[in-house]
């Protein structure tokens, strides 16, 4: 079984990583971007679960370790 996890700032935080790629990007003659927002990927390898389990232990996961609940949103996606 294999899950993604994919984390990103909540809406209306500072994205200062987000900002930086952004001006970064007008200073290489990249036009018309609007905004950045950064954030991280992580893929997870699960052997011997249900998809079901699989996504309640990421979930825990996420909760835990993976991402910032106070933050961060995280969407996961089992496969």
């Amino acid at each position: 079984m294999k899950a993604r996890v994919s984390v990103t700032l909540k809406t209306g935080l500072l994205d200062s990583q987000g900002k930086t790629t952004q001006q970064a990007l007008e200073s290489l003659g990249f036009k018309g971007i609007t905004q950045v927002r950064v954030g991280k990927y992580i893929e997870l390898e699960l052997n011997g679960a249900t998809a079901a389990t699989a996504k309640r232990e990421v979930e825990r996961m996420c909760q835990k370790l993976l991402a910032n609940p106070v933050i961060e949103t995280y969407r996961i996606e089992v496969k």
